[in-house]
């Protein structure tokens, strides 16, 4: 009998999402819904694998993809793929696919509340109740800052930040965005104003981070950024946490150069629950859950088992990123 191709998914999913990857391939997964899959069994498994199913938190570089001799397809969690050597794949003819399109809506969403959140200080205020702090009302109690008719300063307008800017408009926001190239079609339809990085935080109440990372974008937020903001900014981050100094935040909100916050992504994550910028108030702070809908999620498992599938069998990937 023909020896089935074997695949590996590095974090346990719901049975029912890899049930037709099942009844056609050796399909294994690590045994652990919140726990990143150790370095080594990672590699073990990439020695017998033609396909791995992966996590935005799994590191696949030279080392996991050279492991094997079958390896074919890397269908990683999300539409980010900074954690994949796409050079050492594409050496080796592994098709490397993300996630993309699929999430946008629900990013955005999360993105937005996140913005809502930080600006009228929700997360404070529930805490404020639940501590038994609230004794009577008064006139500035919990006041946070107005988001309808402010500026919105989307830095990298992909899909994410068009759909972040039409979230915006419904606000009656005026919407300023930075990206490495214009978008004609998002200032016409939806108003948005391109700007350069420096305009852009200079003007915008709210700072909204969408970029992707890369070697430009790691730390471009700065102690040199936070010092051009207004100090009633509000900084949203639902992109990848390194294009943040985060002691550069954690001063900026601690001295008053910006007001506050929100935060789903880390530099190192998951984030220690001693980290100074958890000490703060004015900051939101999230466990990395910009996509994280029931919906959502399902989608993006269904997508990567479609394009295992379409690799397996011989055919193009749907959604590649690197071939």
């Amino acid at each position: 009998m023909e020896k089935k191709p074997y695949i590996f998914i590095t974090r346990k999913l719901p049975a029912r999402a890899v049930d037709s990857l099942s009844k056609r391939f050796e399909v294994s997964m690590w045994d652990s819904e919140t726990e990143t899959v150790p370095r080594e069994f990672l590699l073990k498994e990439a020695v017998k694998a033609d396909a791995l199913l992966t996590m935005l938190s799994d590191k696949i570089d030279r080392e996991v993809l050279e492991a094997g001799g079958s390896l074919k397809i890397v269908a990683n969690l999300a539409v980010g793929y900074d954690n994949i050597d796409l050079k050492a794949a594409s050496e080796r003819s592994i098709a490397v696919c993300n996630t993309p399109e699929v999430l946008t809506d629900t990013t955005a969403d999360l993105a937005f509340a996140l913005l809502m959140a930080s600006a009228r200080r929700i997360v404070e205020a529930a805490e404020f109740v639940k501590e038994g702090a609230w004794k009577s009302w008064s006139p500035l109690l919990m006041a946070g800052q107005d988001i309808h008719h402010k500026t919105i300063g989307i830095v990298g307008m992909g899909k994410i930040g068009e759909a972040v800017a039409k979230r915006a408009a419904g606000f009656d926001m005026d919407i300023l965005y930075h990206n490495r190239t214009r978008k004609p079609e998002a200032e016409e339809k939806i108003g948005a104003r391109y700007a350069s990085f420096n305009e852009l935080i200079e003007r915008a109440d709210y700072i909204v981070c969408l970029t992707p990372l890369t070697a430009e974008t790691k730390g471009i937020f700065n102690e040199d950024s936070f010092r051009k903001m207004k100090n009633t900014a509000v900084f949203i981050n639902a992109s990848r946490g390194p294009v943040v100094d985060e002691q550069a935040l954690y001063e900026a909100l601690v001295s008053g150069e910006i007001s506050a916050a929100g935060l789903d992504v880390f530099d190192k994550e998951p984030i220690g629950a001693n980290h100074p910028l958890l000490t703060l108030k004015n900051v939101v702070a999230l466990p990395h859950i910009g996509s994280s809908s029931t919906e959502t999620r399902m989608e993006m498992i269904e997508l990567c088992i479609s394009n295992i599938e379409a690799v397996l069998d011989g055919k193009q990937p749907i959604t590649p990123v690197n071939i």
